[in-house]
This record gives C-alpha cells, sequence and structure tokens, in this order.
C-alpha cells in the first residue's frame, strides 16, 4: 500500500472520450486506495494543468498519469513528450490508454519513455477490468515518486 500520508493519490486523466471517462471514474470509484481523478479534455490543457497555469493554477502534482494518444489541439505524443522533457513531470508516472495497437504508436511512447502502454478494449466488462489493473498496479503495488 503507498504512503498517502492520508491523503488521497492525485489522478490526472487526459481524455477528450466523456464515456471513456465515466467509465473510468466508475472503476477508480471503489478503488483500495483513496484518489481523486482529475480530467483534462485535450493535450492543451493537460499542459496548464501540470504546468499550474491559469485556471490550473491551484491544481494538485498528480501522482498518476492516464493519457489517451488521440486528442484534440495536442495529441498524446506531444503531451508525453513534453511530460518526460520537463525537469518537474518528468518522474510522473503516465500510463497510455488508448485504442491504438499500432506499433508505430507503443514504440514511439516507449521511445518516449512511457511508464505503460495499455490498450482499451471495446468490451464494456474487459475495460472496466483493464482499468482495475492499473489501478491495483499503480496504486497498490508499485511505489510512486515522492512529490
Amino acid at each position: 500500500m503507498p504512503k498517502t500520508n492520508g491523503l488521497p493519490i492525485e489522478i490526472l486523466m487526459i481524455e477528450d472520450n466523456p464515456s471513456d471517462v465515466r467509465l473510468t471514474k466508475e472503476a477508480f470509484k471503489d478503488a483500495k486506495v483513496r484518489n481523486r481523478m482529475h480530467v483534462a479534455v485535450d493535450g492543451e490543457d493537460a499542459m496548464v494543468f501540470l504546468r499550474r497555469e491559469g485556471r490550473h493554477s491551484e491544481a494538485p502534482r498528480p501522482d498518476l498519469i492516464l493519457l489517451d494518444l488521440n486528442l484534440p489541439k495536442k495529441n498524446g505524443r506531444e503531451v508525453l513528450a513534453e511530460i518526460k522533457a520537463d525537469s518537474e513531470l518528468k518522474r510522473i508516472p503516465v500510463v497510455i490508454l488508448t485504442t491504438s495497437d499500432d506499433e508505430r504508436d507503443i514504440m514511439t511512447a516507449y521511445d518516449l519513455h512511457v511508464n505503460a502502454y495499455v490498450k482499451k478494449p471495446v468490451d464494456l466488462e474487459q475495460f472496466i477490468k483493464i482499468v482495475e489493473a492499473v489501478e491495483d498496479f499503480w496504486l497498490t503495488v508499485v511505489k510512486l515518486p515522492p512529490k
């Protein structure tokens, strides 16, 4: 169980599909670890959140980022590259959660130092199982870096 000092784990989900956001929130609702889910609906908003700018000036630093590749304004590859190039953000674990199983997308993501690449299943029940597995591994098994 990760040390949270009684505080919930902060998760940033970068996803433009409202259905996937809703399903992910539902899967995390009964999590073994207390968490707070924040959502950015495009790549530009995600970077504003992560850099705590503008309307996100009070945003918490995420303990985990769930990132879709296919985003408006700035795609997931660009967001991942910016996160991993930023000395303040690069240690935050990033899990790509996407519909793409294209080998080039997978290779590019790992070349950009993603921590894990997970293909979203089409089936609702499988999607929930995948989200629960991500939650279980990243929030109960792995020791996250200190803030």
